[in-house]
């Protein structure tokens, strides 16, 4: 048996989080370990430079410049996969991530008019090269997902609907570039048909073996 990374993608209010548990619960139903986290926060420093990101939490300090931005998501990254996801994969289990390379690339090169690019090669280097075997993207009109919210807005949710929608355009456009790893599934359907279309899926990446 060997590990099996995967990540959910998609702009806020698409239903991400409900959709993890549920693949969790599903897989620990039939056996396997499962290690759950997010980017950006899923160590220690990550959860430190999320209120940077989120939330922009200096005194008194300026906007975060787009490279800036870029370089504490990438560290966030690569101490994510040092500390967790590398070593929960070597133990053979299944990792899910809400959010991974693919929100810098459409977030930053989409979204902050960064080029693509600087973007992964960053990225790539930070993680030593690591993609899941499958990504999510749970595919929403950001106007109809931003309604979904239950919380204040953070700083990347608040950045208005034209970001929005050149971020989940960003994020269509990485999928048709990778149509192996993606699967783009329409997040506006009931909950329970979104999971009927993930289970589908996992069941045929687990029968194949599908791995890191």
């Amino acid at each position: 048996m060997t590990g099996l990374f995967i990540s959910f993608e998609g702009v806020d209010g698409v239903g991400k989080t409900t959709q993890v548990e549920r693949l969790r619960e599903y897989l620990e139903s039939r056996g396997r370990s499962v290690l759950v986290t997010r980017e950006p926060g899923g160590t220690a420093l990550g959860t430190a430079l999320r209120q940077l990101l989120l939330h922009n939490v200096t005194d008194g300090a300026a906007d975060i410049a787009p490279r800036a931005e870029a370089l504490i998501f990438a560290a966030d990254r690569a101490q994510h996969v040092a500390e967790m996801i590398r070593p929960a994969l070597d133990r053979d289990e299944v990792v899910i991530t809400d959010r991974y390379l693919d929100s810098s690339l459409a977030y930053q090169a989409g979204g902050r008019e960064l080029t693509a690019d600087e973007i992964r090669n960053l990225s790539m280097w930070a993680t030593g090269g690591l993609l899941p075997v499958r990504t999510y993207l749970l595919d929403m009109d950001p106007a109809q997902s931003h309604a979904r919210l239950q919380h204040d807005e953070d700083r990347m949710e608040a950045a208005g609907i034209d970001f929005q929608n050149r971020t989940r355009q960003a994020f269509l456009d990485l999928a048709a570039a990778e149509p192996d790893r993606f699967r783009v599934i329409d997040a506006s359907q009931p909950i329970e048909a979104v999971w009927s279309a993930i289970r589908s899926d996992i069941d045929t990446l687990t029968a194949q073996g599908g791995t890191r």
